[in-house]
């Protein structure tokens, strides 16, 4: 039997085990990565139990890189009750960047919720600053359908204001992913 609910070529993706804690704490202790979330850095200790709190948890996954078996990532997809519509998000180890990851594993999602749970609608958002998530969505074929203008603050100034955030808005529907070539 699979143990991976969603697969590639070099990652498997499934639930959040007990053993998959210490890999992201590595993910929830990074600056860098959690600079775009909505939570501040987490100190080692309350990283181990935020992912912890992940195991049943079933709108999260653990990208799992097959040469080692690593946890390099989360993939977040949940359905949103709403006419078919799923969102998508995701965050990876920063030593595992700019390796292609991050679209690989949401391909292998879209994939999987197009062509075998009749998924109607992807949709995810990011702030207009990430870049390369932005390219994520991009590559994984998702096409930009507006910004919501200082929708959200995640992070106060020294004065203890919100600092207001843009977000880009993407989507994909199943017949554009059927339609385009994937492969």
């Amino acid at each position: 039997m699979n143990k991976y609910i969603f697969e590639s070529q070099r990652l498997g993706l499934r639930r959040i085990e007990e053993c998959d804690a210490q890999d992201l704490s590595e993910i929830f202790t990074n600056e860098e990565v959690s600079y775009f979330e909505p939570y501040d850095v987490f100190t080692k200790a309350a990283a181990l139990k935020e992912a912890r709190s992940l195991i049943g948890d079933e709108r999260f996954f653990a990208v799992i890189r097959k040469s080692d078996e690593k946890l390099i990532g989360k993939i977040y997809f949940e359905d949103k009750h709403f006419f078919g519509t799923w969102e998508i998000g995701y965050s990876f180890n920063r030593s595992c960047w700019s390796k292609g990851y991050a679209t690989e594993a949401v391909r292998a999602v879209m994939e999987y919720a197009f062509t075998k749970m009749n998924v109607r609608r992807i949709y995810a958002e990011a702030d207009v600053r990430n870049v390369r998530s932005i390219k994520v969505l991009e590559k994984s074929g998702m096409r930009r359908e507006g910004v919501y203008v200082k929708s959200a603050y995640f992070q106060k100034d020294e004065n203890g204001e919100p600092v207001w955030s843009d977000f880009a808005a993407y989507a994909l529907l199943a017949q554009e992913w059927t339609s385009k070539e994937h492969n």
